[in-house]
């Protein structure tokens, strides 16, 4: 049971340095997308809510009487500031930065139903409800942004 309890908090860990990265992601897009008011107001709402999961991620490993990895944390950091700044020297900035974010948003799910099974196995209820709330709003952004790259590509092209 404690190999299954370390790989759960292990992965809790990982799951705070990608909500890190994320925060630092959507903060870099949000002001150079204020040319798509929607799709500016919707990475606002999601950079809400992901300032928010780190909150929750951070109370459940405490709860695991564990801390969060700095060092992933500052990795996951610099890893999405070369992202957010490669975007800047690309024209088409826009419709690469929706892909990204919408691969992202799948790699984030991919992670939360991995945590889901994790929390059921090591039993951690509690977890596992936080869990399943962070895991509907990251479908909930990357149905969105499925919805909406074709207007934003769409949009993108006008302007050229």
């Amino acid at each position: 049971m404690s190999d299954f309890r370390e790989h759960f908090i292990d992965w809790l860990r990982d799951a705070h340095a990608m909500e890190e990265q994320a925060e630092t992601m959507l903060n870099g897009m949000k002001d150079r997308v204020k040319d798509y008011p929607q799709l500016q107001n919707r990475i606002i709402q999601h950079l809400e809510e992901t300032r928010q999961q780190q909150v929750q991620l951070k109370a459940c490993i405490k709860r695991l009487d564990a801390s969060t990895s700095s060092l992933k944390d500052l990795a996951a950091k610099t890893l999405a500031l070369g992202q957010a700044l490669s975007g800047v020297f690309v024209e088409d900035e826009i419709v690469k930065g929706v892909i990204s974010a919408y691969v992202f948003e799948h790699m984030e799910i991919a992670s939360y139903q991995t945590l889901i099974a994790a929390a059921e196995q090591v039993g951690d209820s509690e977890t596992l409800q936080v869990l399943g709330g962070i895991l509907q709003q990251e479908q909930a952004m990357a149905d969105w942004l499925l919805e909406n790259i074709p207007s934003i590509t769409q949009a993108y092209l006008r302007t050229k």
